[in-house]
């Protein structure tokens, strides 16, 4: 049990002042000179780095980093036994801290049993309905998220490192189209604000590359901790195209994609965004 992360929630919960646990992955200086450390592979950047330092701060303290609460609630349940099989996580998987570490940096991954991809969100589904014997997570429940969330905490500071090879690249494919394709009124594609303007300025939000390392994360404008499909949605919102439903294929090609993009990038779960 991971009782850093109780003490964490704990006092986030009581209110209690922040504790400087370290100075973070990079210091001021060096962001001001757009040294970027670990949150830059090659010409690849973290969302962390687009955005402001009292944000960037929150996601660097624990003590302050409200996605904390959603870490607990997602340790609860993976210790929690639930189904008719009567079993929990923990049961096959022992402990998280060392079953799961490396796991989310494949994700998504070809699955077998489906035929297609399978993200980390549907993977632990899967192991509900199918092990457990249990009612699946409704997509951005608490649950779901905090379980996410919790599993991809394991990897954090590790480099995403997804692969497209085999039967992975006719989905890739797919997720490239996706991300390429002109969609709604706005006749937009995600190229041409991640690609084409990263870094510049639309309705005093700054553009970022949309990389997807730091998801679940809490953003400051839902006040609580999402996934990466609801900022699909969110997206295609933005530019009145149709939302797609949570987990729906092109979606998960689509996260392959930008996942891919990322390679390289570390994890950075549980991130804070604008």
């Amino acid at each position: 049990m991971n009782t850093k992360l109780k003490a964490l929630t704990a006092a986030i919960a009581l209110g209690l002042p922040a504790l400087a646990l370290g100075t973070g992955p990079a210091a001021a200086d060096e962001l001001a000179e757009g040294k970027w450390g670990e949150y830059q592979a090659g010409d690849k950047r973290s969302g962390y780095t687009y955005a402001g330092a009292e944000t960037r701060a929150m996601q660097d303290d624990e003590f302050q980093n409200p996605a904390m609460l959603w870490l607990d609630t997602g340790m609860s349940e993976w210790e929690a036994a639930a189904g008719d099989a009567g079993k929990a996580c923990a049961d096959c998987h022992g402990d998280a801290e060392e079953s799961m570490t490396g796991v989310a940096t494949k994700y998504p991954v070809y699955s077998e049993e489906t035929g297609k991809m399978m993200n980390l969100e549907q993977r632990i589904n899967f192991c509900r309905t199918e092990n457990m014997q249990a009612e699946p997570y409704k997509w951005e429940s608490d649950e779901l998220l905090g379980m996410t969330a919790y599993v991809k905490n394991q990897s954090k500071g590790m480099p995403v490192d997804v692969s497209i090879d085999g039967p992975a690249k006719e989905f890739w494919e797919k997720g490239k189209e996706f991300y390429e394709t002109r969609r709604g009124q706005l006749d937009l594609a995600c190229t041409h604000c991640h690609i084409d303007n990263a870094g510049n300025v639309i309705r005093a939000e700054t553009l970022s590359q949309g990389q997807g390392n730091g998801f679940p994360l809490y953003r400051l404008k839902w006040q609580k901790v999402g996934s990466l499909h609801r900022r699909f949605r969110g997206c295609n919102n933005n530019i009145r195209a149709d939302k797609l439903p949570y987990g729906s294929d092109e979606y998960t090609n689509l996260e392959l994609y930008v996942t891919w993009r990322g390679n390289g990038l570390p994890i950075e779960t549980p991130a804070v965004r604008k």
